[in-house]
């Protein structure tokens, strides 16, 4: 199992679309002010919905890069010439084999968004709260 960018509406992976399972929508307050943004979401959320794959929304980009293992330093050291940080508005988790669930944790979501799904929560939304 793999994660992967999808930015700005350029899929930034060479590995088959079809053995994504599920699409991280990340936003924070600021985002959700974001009318691009929003137009952004929702493009992806149709093309999701049309390929069978599993949506979550999640608030917090920067705890979610923490909880991908990405660095996320905000010192004022660390912001002078430094890279940006990731993009991880839109992150595509895929499975190369999609039939066969091994990850227990990728099961446990997939198995909320399906349940979310079925009392009408299309996109349902995990708040990550700082640490």
């Amino acid at each position: 199992m793999t994660l992967e960018e999808f930015s700005a509406g350029e899929q930034k992976t060479e590995s088959d679309p079809d053995n994504v399972v599920l699409c991280l929508l990340a936003a924070d307050e600021d985002d959700d002010r974001d009318v691009a943004l929003q137009i952004h979401f929702t493009l992806i959320q149709a093309f999701c919905c049309e390929n069978d794959i599993n949506i979550l929304r999640v608030s917090n980009p920067g705890r979610l890069a923490e909880l991908l293992l990405l660095e996320t330093d905000t010192s004022p050291a660390a912001s002078e010439g430094a890279a940006q940080p990731p993009d991880l508005h839109c992150v595509l988790v895929t499975n190369p084999h999609s039939s066969q669930w091994k990850d227990p944790a990728l099961s446990q979501l997939i198995c909320f968004c399906r349940e979310s799904r079925y009392m009408d929560q299309w996109v349902p939304v995990i708040n990550l709260p700082e640490r």
